[in-house]
This record gives C-alpha cells, sequence and structure tokens, in this order.
C-alpha cells in the first residue's frame, strides 16, 4: 500500500506538471484563435465600409437630386407649360414626378425608416398641390396658368414642400458619414 501511494505520489509529479501545461497552452492557443476572428471581422466590416459608404453617399445624393428636381419652382423650369392646357399640363408634371421618384426608389434601402418616409412625404406634398391648384383653376385654363398658380402658392407659404426632406437627409449624410 506504501508503494502504491509512492507510485502515485510520482506519477501525480509527473501528470500535474503536464497539466498545467497543456491548460496553459489551450488558454494561449484559445486567445489567438479569438484575436485572429475579431482582426478577420474587422479587416471585413473596413472592406465592406470601402464598398458601401460611397453607394450610401451616391443614394444620398441621388434623393437630394431628386427633390431638387420635384421642387416646384425647378421642375416648372425644367418643365415648360407652353402650348398646353392645363390639364396637359397637369398630366406631365405627375408623369415627371412619377419617373423621377420610381427611378430613385431603391435608394431608400440606404437611408433611414425617417428620412425616407420624409422624402416620400415631400413627393406627395408636391402632387397634392399640383392637383389642388388644378382642380382650382376654372375650365379651359392654360398651363402657363397652372404654373404660375403653383409657384404663387409656394411663395406665399414661403417654403418649399421639398425643404425639410432635403434638410433631413443632407442632416443623415452628414452624421453617417462624420461619425
Amino acid at each position: 500500500m506504501g508503494n502504491l501511494f509512492l507510485l502515485l505520489a510520482e506519477l501525480l509529479k509527473l501528470i500535474l506538471p503536464a497539466l498545467v501545461l497543456v491548460a496553459g497552452l489551450y488558454f494561449l492557443m484559445q486567445k489567438h484563435y479569438e484575436r485572429q476572428d475579431r482582426l478577420r471581422t474587422e479587416q471585413k466590416d473596413d472592406d465592406n465600409a470601402k464598398v458601401v459608404l460611397p453607394i450610401r453617399l451616391q443614394a444620398y445624393e441621388r434623393i437630394v437630386l431628386l427633390l431638387e428636381r420635384i421642387t416646384p419652382s425647378n421642375l416648372m423650369l425644367r418643365i415648360s407649360p407652353a402650348g398646353q392646357s392645363a390639364a396637359e399640363y397637369h398630366r406631365v408634371l405627375l408623369a415627371e414626378i412619377r419617373n423621377e421618384f420610381s427611378h430613385n426608389m431603391s435608394q431608400q434601402v440606404y437611408m433611414s425608416e425617417q428620412v425616407w418616409q420624409q422624402v416620400n412625404h415631400a413627393r406627395e406634398d408636391v402632387v397634392n398641390l399640383i392637383n389642388k391648384t388644378f382642380k382650382a383653376l376654372p375650365e379651359g385654363a392654360k398651363g402657363t396658368d397652372l404654373a404660375k398658380r403653383v409657384l404663387e402658392h409656394v411663395l406665399a407659404n414661403e417654403q418649399d414642400p421639398t425643404a425639410n426632406a432635403i434638410s433631413a437627409t443632407k442632416l443623415e449624410a452628414k452624421q453617417s458619414f462624420l461619425s
């Protein structure tokens, strides 16, 4: 029994340091792999940022351009009412807004839901302004009458219906790229 005890004690003297060494090695390897995973993730994030950030910036630019293009004063300058009835001009304006908006709808992926809602709301405000103004015109009115009344309404309110959405888009773009 004494010999067995001595044999176990000698065996423990050999096994215990080996177990401590294996445990230490395991701990170091675990830390090494965690660090490598973290570095790989950071590198992947950096690579994604190099690709995604320019695309996001372009999306904000396109949305500001959309809003500028459907701003009533810019829209009226770009699309001349000359020679058109108010009804024809009304259809042309609404088709232009619809085309501009549908061409840029995919940009919503790159911005917050709140800003996209403001963009959508601005579009609806412009369409409603044109519709209300058209309905208030007398029968047989000309396209120039519609343009004049829309611009008068914008001037009376002292703010374009797209102004808030433009500001919100610019602010979010700045916040996205400065942080």
